[in-house]
């Protein structure tokens, strides 16, 4: 939130928890880098009167990642290669939303069908995230998928998705894994925390539509 234009900074108890669209002028803006997958802007921004700055940060597709659950509680995970941190990580699968009209929902299902052969029965919004928001603008919503089965097509991998395996692991079981940093990916700890304490919460807790508006980015406007 902006601070008002008498100059007084705003009374924190009365500002509503939650993340606000608060964009300030942009006065120039400059591709530094014209990526393969995404790009690297500098930006210059009027941030108050008198004050003009620059910041550089990567401009990102966003992406979608998928919890699957099943009647044993266990969730769905796959272990892939990435290679900017060296590891093989454990992680729940995701993907770009670098689909031009691609729903973010189904862009979703599709990832998990070809990521791990599965379809969901149901999917609902689980948590959404922005993995770093001072210096990129991707953002993320992690979906819980529900009654998922075999699909019924198969998809060719490459690249890192080669060596990709998949398991099913017990929710307490991958939650303590996060708790110990065995795992470490962020949208997997974000998806797997999340569940937990929808679990804790008890049945009165409820979560969005798979529809629900997806998070508002300013800066793309």
């Amino acid at each position: 939130m902006s601070t008002p234009e008498d100059g007084t900074a705003p009374d924190e108890s009365t500002l509503p928890l939650r993340d606000e669209a608060d964009l300030r002028p942009v006065a120039a803006r400059v591709t530094l880098h014209d990526g393969m997958v995404w790009d690297l802007v500098r930006d210059t921004i009027d941030f108050a009167p008198g004050v003009r700055f620059d910041r550089e940060y990567i401009w990102h597709t966003g992406a979608v990642a998928v919890l699957a659950v099943d009647d044993e509680d266990r969730v769905l995970m796959i272990r892939q290669y990435r290679h900017p941190v060296g590891h093989a990580l454990w992680e729940i699968p995701a993907g770009l939303l670098d689909l031009d009209g691609e729903a973010p929902h189904r862009a979703a299902a599709r990832e998990l069908a070809e990521e791990t052969g599965y379809e969901p029965a149901r999917l609902s919004t689980l948590v959404d995230l922005r993995p770093s928001p001072g210096g990129s603008d991707e953002v993320i919503r992690v979906y819980l998928a529900e009654g998922v089965r075999a699909s019924d097509t198969e998809f060719e991998r490459e690249h890192e998705e080669a060596e990709l395996v998949s398991r099913w692991v017990p929710l307490a079981e991958a939650v303590t894994a996060v708790l110990e940093g065995r795992l470490t990916n962020g949208t997997t700890v974000a998806g797997l925390l999340a569940l937990a304490a929808l679990r804790a919460g008890g049945a009165g807790t409820t979560l969005r539509p798979a529809d629900a508006p997806f998070m508002a980015r300013p800066g793309r406007v």
